[in-house]
This record gives C-alpha cells, structure tokens and sequence, in this order.
C-alpha cells in the first residue's frame, strides 16, 4: 500500500516569514530602507511555490507577509502625482518592522552567546566540543533558507529529464531517517552533499532532503557551516 504523502512543517521548528526576508536581502546585498520590492517579492513567492512543491507546509504568517510584499509592490507600481512628493516611501512598511526584528534578533543572539548561571559547573561532553568542530567562531549554526539554497544547487545536478516517479517499492521518509541514522552512528558528522550520493535519482534526493527536515524537527541533528570554506556538515545529537 502507498505511502500517505509525507509532509514536513514549519511551524515552531525553523524560521518564520522575516527571517526568510532577512535571508533574501542578505543574499542580495539590498539595504533594507531601499529594498527593490519587485524583486525581492518576486524571489520570496519563489521561495514559498517552492516549498509547497516540497510539501513543505507553510505557516499563515509566511503567506500574511507575502500579500504584504505584494501590497507593497503594487503600491511601488502607482504613479506619483507633483503633490504627493512628499507622500512616505510604502516600502518603509516592512523596512521598519525588519530594522526592529533584526535588533532584536542580534539582542537574542548575544543573549545566548552569554554563559548560563551554573553551565560551567558540570564538565562539558566532548559530543558538544566537536559539534563545534573546534572554535565557535569558525562554524555557524545554518537556517533553513540557507539550507534550501544548498539543496537547490543538489538538484541542479540532475539531469533535467528526470522527473519525479513515485513507486510502490520507493523508500518513505521514516526509512530514510533509519538509513541516516544509520550513517550518523558509524560516523557521527557527514557532509551535506555526502548524503547525496552521484547518480542518486530525484525522488530518492527529495527523500532524503524531506528526511534531514524532519531530523532538525526532531532534534536528531544539528546543521552547521564552515564559515572559511562553506562546506555544511551535520552532527548527530
């Protein structure tokens, strides 16, 4: 019997609608009091098709924000009469809420660099100095967004005549997160391309990225990326 279509969430596990925008400007090295709106809405309604093609469920706030950008744009769209020059920018809209989110999430940031009251009392596993792979200024910690990026690059690889067959015998999620598994209790950490193998088809790839989703969900594993070399790797929690 067919496997139900294996859906993965992002509700309270990974990054919300502003961290996918602070993702996009960053990518494209925008200021964020002159966002070219067009743009920047047209990439995140790709983001959003392309995570729902994924059956990655989207949480309302991602679509809010979405009609937002769109609002926006549209707005950006309208002549400007002589007496409106000094009509407000509609792209402050979201600059403004995202200039606060951004200090706040630096906020929480330094917050948690900071060492807990009684952390230090307990000596430190060794799991959690090769989590680290060393100086903790070496790694950081990868979003989601990022992740999509690298993934998306996996899928470039493939051939572009292979679609996407679903068959009986093909291995579910739940399966691939045994295999993993697996692989993360010979070797603990693995590569992010090396958990896709050359010749590898598209749906076992897709498989695989669903897998390492719902992994993150569960706390399995924690995703990091080399900040020198940019090669993201994995450790098995």
């Amino acid at each position: 019997m067919q496997e139900e279509v294996y859906q993965v969430k992002l509700d309270n596990i990974f990054e919300g609608p502003m961290d996918l925008l602070v993702h996009l400007i960053k990518k494209h090295e925008v200021d964020i009091y002159d966002i070219p709106i067009a743009m920047i809405t047209d990439q995140y309604l790709k983001y959003l098709q392309w995570m729902e093609s994924m059956n990655i469920d989207v949480a309302g706030d991602f679509i809010v924000m979405a009609a937002t950008l769109t609002q926006i744009k549209s707005k950006m769209l309208l002549p400007i009469h002589a007496n409106e020059d000094d009509q407000e920018d509609p792209r402050l809209e979201i600059a403004r809420p995202l200039a606060e989110y951004l200090q706040m999430k630096s906020a929480a940031e330094r917050l948690a660099a900071r060492d807990l009251l009684g952390e230090d009392i307990f000596a430190r596993s060794t799991d959690r100095d090769e989590l680290l792979a060393g100086r903790q200024d070496e790694v950081l910690k990868l979003g989601l967004f990022e992740l999509i990026d690298a993934f998306q690059q996996i899928l470039k690889k493939i051939s572009p005549d292979d679609k996407v067959r679903i068959a009986a015998d093909s291995i579910s999620v739940k399966n691939r997160i045994s295999q993993l598994a697996d692989i993360f209790e010979s070797r603990e950490s693995v590569t992010f391309e090396e958990l896709f193998p050359a010749g590898a088809v598209k749906s076992e790839v897709i498989v695989t990225f669903l897998a390492i989703l719902e992994m993150v969900r569960l706390s399995l594993v924690r995703i990091v990326q080399h900040v020198q070399t940019g090669v993201i790797r994995l450790f098995y929690l």
